[in-house]
């Protein structure tokens, strides 16, 4: 598994480190990544996610149900059962 985020897609850059001399040495900017339990109310149960710090505030603004379909992570069968809900 990459380390990357499932809902913003966020991945691994390089780039360079600059000291005072002016010496460049390559460097790898991780991404600030947290495993979180996510409750989904709309259907009933938990999802495990590893998230970027960005994607668990666009959780919070938008709802966990709506960022998981945005991001296409929920199953044909999650959908037709919140469908069949309404």
């Amino acid at each position: 598994m990459t380390r990357s985020c499932i809902i913003t897609k966020k991945r691994a850059m390089s780039g360079n480190n600059v000291s005072h001399a002016n010496n460049k040495t390559l460097k790898r900017f991780k991404v600030n990544l947290h495993k979180k339990k996510i409750w989904v109310p709309e259907l009933n149960k938990t999802v495990s996610i590893r998230l970027s710090a960005k994607a668990l505030r666009m959780i919070d603004k938008l709802g966990p149900y709506e960022v998981l379909k945005r991001a296409e992570l929920l199953s044909s069968k999650d959908l037709q059962r919140v469908s069949d809900q309404k």
